[in-house]
């Protein structure tokens, strides 16, 4: 279970003016480190209007966060420490504008990391965040039987944003994270 401490992090070896990028080094177990790059950018979801997209990990060959690769940190909790305090300073940074941090579940594996990681640590976070998730879903038309298509005759789905709920079972994890400044 992920612990965070927000006392316990990482030192950002480099960080842009806006803190939307900046890198760090994490110890692995084998020994070695490995530099981690953080990514704080506009959600491209027309739909997910405010929030900015968190994505954290070592760069691939094409020189893009590979936020999919398997890393087996010494110090994960240091990791997500580290991740999380750039993420609420980016927040901070950006008071008056009232973003959002999302963070992407894109499978079950890390749906379930994040999850237990905002159930393990709510109490501490609602002191100051907002935690909420957001599943996606297709609107049943009035009168037909029929959902919603976009112009190409594919179901459109929407994201629909609730406030983190606690109780989820492991097999109803939201598909995305977010959390705001309270």
């Amino acid at each position: 279970m992920i612990k965070i401490d927000l006392e316990n992090t990482y030192e950002i070896d480099k960080i842009n003016k806006d803190l939307s990028a900046c890198t760090f080094y994490t110890e692995i177990k084998n020994g070695n480190k490995v530099e981690l790059h953080i990514s704080i950018l506009k959600n491209p979801d027309e739909h997910l209007i405010g929030i900015y997209n968190l994505a954290f990990g070592p760069l691939n060959k094409e020189g893009e966060i590979d936020d999919k690769v398997i890393v087996e940190h010494l110090n994960i909790q240091k990791v997500f420490s580290t991740v999380l305090m750039i993420a609420i300073t980016f927040l901070e940074l950006n008071k008056e504008k009232k973003y959002k941090i999302g963070i992407d579940g894109s499978n079950d594996t890390r749906a379930y990391l994040y999850h237990r990681m905002f159930k393990k640590n709510y109490k501490m976070f609602s002191e100051f965040l907002v935690i909420g998730g957001a599943d996606w879903y297709v609107k049943l038309l009035r009168y037909k039987n029929d959902i919603e298509r976009d112009s190409e005759g594919y179901p459109y789905f929407k994201p629909i944003l609730e406030t983190f709920d606690l109780h989820k079972k492991s097999t109803e994890l939201y598909r995305y994270y977010y959390f705001e400044l309270k």
